[in-house]
């Protein structure tokens, strides 16, 4: 204890002699270039910091809008192209904990410069298999039968009879030739080094803006980041509303010979397209913050407002002048040990960790239901993957910016306490969560497919008893297990013309119409023509409707959700010690990544393959992508699902307000899991905190002063 008293002493001394020598050059040259940069650099910081949050989100969501085109292209389960989405944060596992708490002690702008770097390289590596695959071949009787040197035009129910052999050697053929069946793990490995890169934006930047901003800026600071982040999302999902309406070989094929549209389950977008904008725009934002400096000069007044966490840096930028040779032996084993006792000063705090579990549920039910969500907009409501994500822009997004906004706007308006902005989280939260209920009640019935959810007659069939043959196509010999689907005259799809019974063609492409099909004959209630058209028959009008009513729920809800969204991400900064915030960040991060955002896309794909009703098949003759779900069972699951989660959250978030409430209330207490800024004199704080950043402090006499 008295070496200690005499070292604090010599800090004490110094501390108040250096200014002295200094104070001459100061009062000529230093305070006006010190107020200019202080605000240039924060602003610029600022500036940069929110075009990589930009870049950041636009490549997530460009993920996150090609994922069923991804599935489409490569044949993909639910649950496989989950796992992809899920690689993203594989690969923030890998590095967070190191770069969140390593990362603060380097030059952080230059960590983040390297992020965005890593960032572009993953876009342009998941964008590479496009360039080594084949062109794609879709599932369709068409196509087979032009490989089979066959024309378009003959009748479609013979067609199966006269080929069938042919047919078994072009497949076998195009499935030794196909180089593409395991090229998605390239796009794998190209989204795990995407969330390699983007790791250290969020911890290190927030982190950043909070040492050198002050302290009543700072929810405004962080309210703009995730306001013009929110940008991001809106221009990926209206880029990947583009590039799902171009044709995947676009420029490569005559689109005059392709047989499927948009709408059709079969399509597949310029997906690539999509990485190789968000790649370059990663590789932009990366080139700012090479221009930064490591530390930002902070104003007097900044630094009386501002909390113990910079007088900590003061001192141990004192401590580095007075003792430079002790400070440089400090071994790596040291730095580890620091950081585990960091790290258990964090899991060991009630509220942080109570606040985790809360964010855990939440979050798994949140990821799982963004990643499907265009799915489910398609199956569901029968909309293209193209209009889903023009929607999902245009429509979600935007209230959800402007709700992130005035939320920190609030926040700072009526400088809210942490109990205060606790309220207004849960409330906000909670409001949103039964909002999102209502959704159950606006869905739509089940595709009218003759044979898999109705039969022939147009009468509803159990789930299970699929009877795809019937005594109207028994003569043709139909192949079961292609998926070409055609729209009769009387309202019901077929999966294929021959399985409609259809004896002639007329057209050429997506211009083809089938005429004389038998299996229109069988249905009770139909009289007029037996044709039928490419692609299948669109939904109802209810249906329509319904949609309309969806959206209007999602925005309202998105809405709520968001206003609470910058008040709760606070919370966080709040209930833990200040030298601790970019470590509880980081860790923070890192388990919604491992236990939510890895795990969720999958087990949602995987309870959504369940729900199947009609699978494609590949070259080989092997199962490939969905092509029809259970519309009813679909919404149920993915619904149902993200409600089971969250729901148990808010019982947990009970608790974490009890427990900000206790160790709040009181103005004049302190607890040692606090860490808060508000409600305790400063004085007391920094004392403890100077003597704990001290090399000598004993970790007994550190915890006691807390």
């Amino acid at each position: 204890m008295t070496v200690e008293t005499e070292s604090s002493n010599v800090d004490d001394s110094n501390q108040e002699a250096e200014p002295a020598q200094l104070s001459d050059d100061e009062a000529n040259k230093n305070p006006p270039v010190k107020k200019k940069t202080c605000c240039t650099g924060l602003k610029v910081f600022l500036a940069a910091l929110s075009f990589s949050y930009l870049s950041k989100t636009l490549s997530g969501t460009i993920m996150k809008s090609s994922i069923t085109q991804i599935e489409r292209r490569f044949d993909l389960t639910s649950s496989t192209v989950g796992f992809i989405d899920g690689s993203f944060e594989i690969g923030n596992l890998l590095v967070m904990a190191f770069v969140s708490y390593f990362g603060a002690k380097l030059h952080r702008p230059k960590v983040i410069a390297a992020g965005c770097f890593t960032m572009a390289l993953g876009s342009l590596l998941t964008a590479m298999p496009h360039f080594f695959m084949g062109y794609y071949k879709y599932e369709t009787a068409s196509h087979t039968a032009s490989s089979a040197n066959l024309t378009s035009s003959v009748n479609p129910c013979s067609l199966h009879q006269d080929v069938n052999k042919t047919l078994l050697e072009v497949l076998q053929s195009g499935c030794e030739k196909e180089p593409s069946s395991y090229m998605w793990i390239y796009i794998l490995l190209g989204n795990m080094l995407r969330g390699i890169g983007e790791t250290p934006i969020t911890p290190l930047g927030i982190s950043y803006l909070d040492d050198f901003a002050k302290e009543e800026d700072v929810p405004v600071y962080v309210a703009c980041l995730h306001t013009i982040a929110m940008l991001g999302p809106m221009f990926g999902f209206l880029l990947g509303s583009l590039c799902a309406k171009l044709y995947v070989d676009i420029g490569f094929v005559d689109l005059g010979s392709i047989t499927i549209t948009p709408q059709d389950s079969r399509w597949v977008g310029a997906w690539w397209l999509g990485f190789l904008i968000s790649g370059v725009t990663s590789f932009l934002a990366a080139i700012p913050f090479f221009f930064l400096p490591k530390h930002l000069k902070k104003r007097k007044e900044a630094n009386n407002d501002k909390t113990s966490h910079g007088l900590l840096e003061n001192t141990g930028a004192i401590s580095k002048k007075l003792t430079p040779t002790k400070t440089k032996q400090r071994k790596w084993s040291i730095i580890l040990k620091d950081f585990c006792s960091s790290l258990k000063k964090v899991l060991s705090n009630p509220m942080y960790f109570t606040l985790l579990c809360c964010s855990l549920l939440q979050f798994s039910g949140f990821i799982g239901f963004l990643t499907y969500k265009p799915k489910y907009m398609e199956q569901q409501y029968g909309q293209s993957t193209s209009k889903s994500n023009f929607l999902i822009g245009l429509t979600s997004l935007p209230p959800v910016s402007i709700g992130i906004f005035l939320g920190g706007f609030i926040m700072r308006k009526y400088k809210m306490s942490i109990i205060g902005a606790t309220k207004f989280a849960f409330t906000m939260s909670f409001l949103a969560y039964i909002i999102t209920l209502l959704h159950f009640f606006v869905g739509c019935e089940n595709h009218v497919v003759a044979g898999i959810t109705v039969s022939y007659e147009g009468k509803p069939t159990p789930y299970h008893e699929n009877a795809i043959f019937s005594e109207c196509n028994s003569d043709c010999k139909c192949a079961s297990n292609v998926w070409d689907p055609v729209c009769g005259d009387n309202g019901l799809t077929y999966v294929s013309a021959c399985l409609a019974g259809c004896t002639t063609s007329v057209g050429h492409g997506k211009n083809t119409v089938f005429h004389n099909c038998s299996c229109l004959e069988v249905s009770s209630s139909w009289t007029g023509n037996k044709s039928a058209t490419l692609g299948q028959c669109p939904k109802s009008e209810d249906c329509s409707m319904n949609f309309i009513y969806y959206t209007v729920i999602q925005v309202i809800s998105g809405f709520c959700y968001a206003l609470g969204g910058t008040p709760a991400y606070i919370i966080m900064f709040r209930c833990v010690q200040p030298e601790l915030k970019s470590l509880a960040v980081g860790l923070y991060t890192l388990i919604m990544r491992a236990l939510a955002g890895i795990p969720a896309p999958v087990y949602f794909g995987a309870l959504i393959d369940k729900t199947c009703l009609k699978w494609g098949t590949t070259s080989c003759g092997q199962r490939g992508a969905c092509r029809l779900y259970d519309s009813n069972a679909h919404r149920y699951v993915y619904l149902g699902l993200s409600a089971v989660l969250r729901g148990p959250s808010y019982l947990i978030g009970i608790v974490f307000f009890i427990l900000i409430k206790k160790n709040f209330q009181n103005k004049n207490s302190r607890p040692i899991e606090n860490g808060g800024r508000e409600d305790a004199p400063m004085n007391k704080e920094a004392n403890c905190k100077i003597k704990e950043h001290l090399p000598d402090s004993a970790d007994a006499e550190n915890e006691s002063c807390i």
